[in-house]
């Protein structure tokens, strides 16, 4: 809608017509001459004015070039996958406020569910030559524990879903701030011209989106080519891709020039408007995806050999095996951040094992095993491991003590999470921090959330506090106002 004060186009007699149409037909025969001699394709590459996702210049030399989130959506228990507590054998059974008095019941979710103090159903064994205790679950990420850096102090802000999803991912316990992915790549740009700078994939077997949909992984008030595409789970994975079949790619390209012409016309005159921007250079986006989205989700292009190290054709892991294997083709042609969802809402739909623990991480750790090892195995054969951070974590921990009903399970905990990382210049076989002697809280080195993202941000070459954009008169950044990099786990 245009005001009446507002025209879209601007009026021309026939002297400005027969002006511009003349300049157009040279300036035409001059991007003709810069494009073949390969002027044209340089400064469009580059230049950000052109292209808002053009690669940019680091703070200082990064250690990382991309990221892959292996999201554990619903909040994993941390001592019955990594954070072995022997103590809980001793305490199990006992009410936790004989280990802590300060404990409150309303520090999980179900305060009229509280059990006592349990231990882990789950076995756990040293290994790697690091000896690293790993739960049973994790047969084959138990290989990698020397290519990982352990934090075991994490803490956050909500014992809710929403707003600790929010949290992980944005920096702020509540909607309207753009996502870790979205800072990337409106710091870094990205090296794939074809395909999106930034890609999540959700859970596809049905389960649902996590807490908070689409704005986990939007970009708030950043320009809005710099949110996560949503590869669909189920069908097409993005819509429309498809040409209609009675377009030409010549019919198509000349719609989208003409389309770009009237667009930059009206941004003449309504310079302020980065949405139209965003706009132009989406449709420019989609076009060129047409060819390079199709190659890059065609599993069947790779090798037997690598189908089966990811497990793509497991009944259990297969679905994931998918995502994960895309996802390293994705960072292979250049895309900057790729975000998997394992789990679905909420509860027995994800890693929320609010009832029944152990089926619920047996599951989901079934699910994610293979593939996520495969992942390591499979950057790190092909040389991409050393530029790629892989970061395994959730919204938030869960409580060393049973949540009653049939089959115990535990209930959420913002005290104290487990987070890993591998690859991208991180030292591996290590562990920062520690939790107390049941893993209820963070004890030592504790490590916040605006800290797990300046250390993201350090290892992409970024500085968290200069990575900043105004709006509404002030200067945001993803770490807000804190955050410190966690240097021990630098190599």
């Amino acid at each position: 809608m245009f005001s009446q004060n507002h025209r879209p186009f601007p009026e021309f007699n026939r002297r400005e017509w027969l002006t511009r149409a003349g300049a157009g037909a040279g300036l035409l025969g001059l991007a003709g001459l810069l494009h073949d001699e390969g002027v044209l394709a340089a400064s469009d590459s580059t230049d950000r004015s052109l292209n808002p996702m053009a690669p940019q210049e680091t703070h200082f030399p990064p250690r990382a070039k991309h990221v892959i989130w292996i999201f554990v959506n619903g909040g994993p228990s941390q001592v019955d996958t990594w954070d072995y507590k022997p103590a809980l054998e001793k305490w199990d059974g006992k009410s936790i406020k004989e280990f802590d008095e300060s404990f409150k019941d309303t520090t999980g979710f179900f305060k009229n569910a509280v059990g006592g103090l349990m231990k882990s159903p789950f076995q756990f064994t040293p290994r790697g030559e690091c000896g690293k205790p790993v739960s049973e679950i994790f047969p084959h990420l138990g290989e990698h524990v020397d290519k990982m850096a352990f934090i075991h102090s994490g803490h956050t802000e909500s014992n809710n879903h929403s707003p600790a999803l929010f949290m992980m991912n944005c920096g702020l316990p509540r909607m309207g701030f753009p996502c870790v992915g979205s800072w990337v790549t409106y710091g870094l740009g990205s090296e794939a011209r074809d395909l999106p700078g930034f890609v999540v994939m959700s859970d596809p077997k049905g389960r649902g989106l996590p807490k908070g949909h689409a704005a986990n992984w939007g970009a708030a008030f950043l320009p809005g080519v710099y949110q996560g595409t949503h590869l669909k789970p189920k069908g097409p994975p993005i819509e429309n891709l498809s040409p209609p079949a009675s377009s030409t790619p010549t019919t198509q390209r000349s719609q989208l020039d003409f389309l770009k012409k009237i667009n930059e016309m009206h941004r003449e005159q309504f310079a302020a408007e980065a949405e139209l921007t965003a706009r132009i250079q989406s449709f420019e986006l989609a076009y060129r995806m047409q060819s390079a989205a199709p190659e890059a989700i065609d599993l069947s292009a790779e090798p037997d050999h690598i189908q089966k190290l990811y497990g793509l054709n497991e009944k259990t892991c297969g679905h994931f095996a998918a995502q994960c294997l895309t996802a390293r083709r994705m960072v292979e042609r250049g895309v900057r951040f790729v975000q998997i969802y394992s789990g679905g809402m909420e509860n027995q739909r994800s890693w929320d094992g609010h009832a029944d623990i152990h089926g619920n991480h047996s599951q989901f750790a079934g699910e994610t095993d293979q593939p996520v090892a495969g992942l390591l195995t499979d950057l790190a054969q092909r040389g991409l491991l050393n530029d790629t951070l892989v970061v395994w974590c959730g919204e938030f921990g869960r409580l060393p003590i049973a949540q009653k009903g049939k089959k115990p399970g535990r209930d959420h905990n913002p005290h104290c999470f487990t987070a890993w990382m591998a690859g991208g210049g991180v030292k591996g076989g290590v562990s920062y921090g520690a939790s107390d002697e049941v893993g209820y809280k963070a004890a030592e080195n504790k490590v916040h959330v605006n800290d797990l993202h300046a250390t993201i941000l350090h290892l992409l070459g970024i500085n968290h506090e200069q990575l900043t954009y105004r709006y509404n008169g002030r200067r945001f950044r993803l770490t807000d106002v804190a955050g410190h990099v966690l240097h021990d786990i630098i190599a």
